[in-house]
């Protein structure tokens, strides 16, 4: 299926994701109180994604400042319980990302390349920044785990953003 870029200035059409440890799911797109971003990792089977994951945890205080933080991968439950299990993170974890969600979001998906990988088509990482009134603001996707916004970087210019009240950009 051909790969389409997300509409940054659009709202992001809503979808729920249901959350590890709670009964209670969150709506990405649509109104919010304040800033959010998403971001998207590939699985319990990606070494990667946890070492960016934790350093997202390393620095969540920051981030949590000027935005609401989500983490989401397409991973059932049990896979998302024992990441959050071992790792201990502190943000709050989403699963059952659907290939269709990730379609809607632009991401690349991948066929697994054997079970030992992962029984199902994951996402490819990405990150979604996204202004109260639920519009796309900033998008960085990958099609595979080695590339990721610096965690750093990315928050300084989304403070810049956010105080600045600068318009979305990439839109021609």
């Amino acid at each position: 299926m051909p790969h389409s870029k997300p509409a940054v200035g659009a709202v992001v059409a809503p979808f729920t994701l249901p959350h590890v440890g709670s009964d209670s799911p969150i709506t990405i797109g649509g109104p919010r109180e304040r800033w959010s971003v998403l971001f998207v990792y590939r699985g319990k089977h990606c070494p990667r994604c946890k070492r960016f994951l934790n350093k997202l945890n390393a620095v969540l205080p920051h981030w949590e400042e000027h935005m609401d933080v989500v983490v989401a991968s397409g991973d059932p439950l049990e896979k998302a319980q024992a990441d959050m299990d071992e790792f201990g993170w502190d943000f709050d974890l989403y699963y059952d990302l659907t290939e269709a969600q990730m379609r809607t979001l632009g991401l690349h998906v991948t066929v697994p390349l054997s079970d030992a990988e992962t029984d199902r088509n994951f996402a490819e990482p990405g990150t979604f920044a996204m202004r109260p009134d639920g519009t796309l603001m900033l998008v960085d996707i990958s099609n595979g785990p080695a590339a990721r916004p610096d965690l750093e970087e990315f928050l300084d210019g989304m403070i810049f953003n956010i105080t600045n009240d600068r318009p979305v950009r990439g839109t021609a």
